[in-house]
């Protein structure tokens, strides 16, 4: 096996902000290096410390990477995915997972593996083995790294700090990231056409408009996915599970990204304002859904028509006209329903469940959208203006109902013409 020395170490961690990467030097270590490495953070002698945080470290080595991880330093990318990493030791050894390399092969698939511990924890791949079991929750993972990264959400832990905007995350991996909303990077472009990702599973989707290929399959429903990472948070439909829990409602979600972004109706936070309409939004991604409106653009086109829409789930809606496919059943009345989230709304017809409470008055929605239409009648906005006329409306129906109004006069007056040149 291959010698590393002070330098190499410089990014293991084990109790700082490294700790994901440590169960990949584990993977790269032999077991006397480990040991050696191990001892040496046992000591409890940590001389070095980084004044913008409390961290304490070994060496000045230590000290150094920690400072590169304060800075999202991004050293090592591989030019295949979009991984990264902070030393070359790591990213050499995840080439092999693309060249192919390695005297260790798996037996199952044949993917080969440079040390024979990245084979035993690739097995478990195949296996089903996860190990690693979290004490906090019922949950286990196959590597170590995912346990730790899975024990930040009981926690709350989020050690990794975005430099240009106040978010954190609980992974290094995500922070990198996140990371190109405000570099603008896109490494990851499209063969087939001039688009281009910020990350690799992105790039992954969007191919599938060209190929049409959907390899991931539930076996409950038969809804089909373009990404496993896809599919595996869809099965959670199913088993219902939704470990992430509102203090203020009780709501329950599946994932804290989901619990983050309803967090902020109770707080009312809406950060990302539109510069055409003043609009307020809870997320980036709304907001750039919202432009589509202004700038026209509707990226996602129907195959089977000429049709094309500014969201994907509209653009799923309208493919059941084509496939039938109505997957989404509702267990109270038989109603069926072409996504989970239409589902979800209609429960509510159901259940009662009125969570969007007016602050202004006693009123309350079962969807978000009906109580930010109801606000208007307090704020008195009204944006969708008749392009006519001088006369807005509250709701976007109500501009095309009166839309109507001139195209009905228009077609009056062409008919009062045509009667007067007789």
């Amino acid at each position: 096996m291959q010698n590393y020395n002070d330098e190499d170490h410089k990014i293991i961690n084990k109790d700082g902000v490294f700790a994901d990467e440590w169960s990949q030097c584990e993977e790269l270590l032999s077991e006397s290096e480990q040991f050696k490495v191990k001892q040496e953070i046992q000591t409890g002698d940590r001389p070095y410390e980084y004044n913008q945080c409390d961290e304490a470290f070994l060496n000045s080595s230590q000290h150094e990477s920690h400072v590169l991880a304060h800075s999202v330093e991004i050293l090592y990318q591989c030019s295949h995915c979009d991984k990264a990493f902070s030393h070359d030791a790591l990213l050499k050894s995840h080439m092999h997972s693309h060249t192919g390399e390695g005297s260790h092969q798996c037996s199952e698939c044949g993917k080969a593996f440079l040390y024979n511990n990245q084979l035993i924890t690739h097995m478990r791949t195949h296996t089903g083995e996860k190990p690693y079991q979290c004490n906090q929750c019922d949950k286990a993972f196959s590597i170590k790294s995912n346990l730790t990264s899975h024990k930040r959400i009981h926690t709350g832990e989020k050690p990794f700090q975005c430099t240009q905007c106040d978010m954190a995350f609980s992974n290094n991996s995500y922070l990198k990231t996140h990371m190109r909303v405000h570099t603008g990077e896109k490494p990851f472009k499209c063969s087939q056409c001039d688009k281009a990702f910020a990350q690799n599973s992105h790039l992954i989707s969007h191919m599938t408009i060209h190929t049409g290929e959907r390899p991931y399959q539930c076996s409950q429903c038969g809804k089909d996915f373009t990404l496993n990472t896809h599919l595996v948070r869809h099965m959670k439909i199913h088993t219902g599970e939704k470990p992430h829990q509102c203090i203020h409602c009780n709501k329950a979600f599946l994932f804290n990204s989901e619990l983050t972004l309803h967090m902020k109706i109770h707080t009312g936070e809406r950060p990302y304002q539109c510069q055409e309409c003043n609009k307020t939004f809870l997320c980036n991604s709304h907001l750039k859904r919202h432009m589509r409106i202004h700038t026209g653009e509707s990226p996602f086109e129907c195959n089977q028509c000429d049709k094309a829409f500014i969201r994907n789930s509209e653009l799923s809606r309208h493919m059941s006209i084509h496939t039938g496919k109505r997957p989404y059943q509702c267990s109270q009345c038989g109603k069926d329903f072409v996504s989970n989230g239409e589902l979800n709304s209609h429960m509510k017809v159901h259940s009662g469940e009125r969570p969007y409470q007016c602050s202004q008055c006693d009123n309350s929605f079962a969807r978000r959208s009906h109580l930010m239409r109801h606000m208007r009648t307090h704020t008195g906005e009204r944006p969708y203006p008749c392009s006519e006329c001088d006369k807005s409306f509250l709701t976007n129906g109500n501009l095309k109902r009166h839309l109507k109004t001139h195209t009905d006069e228009k077609e009056y007056s062409i008919y009062v013409q045509s009667i007067l040149q007789k």
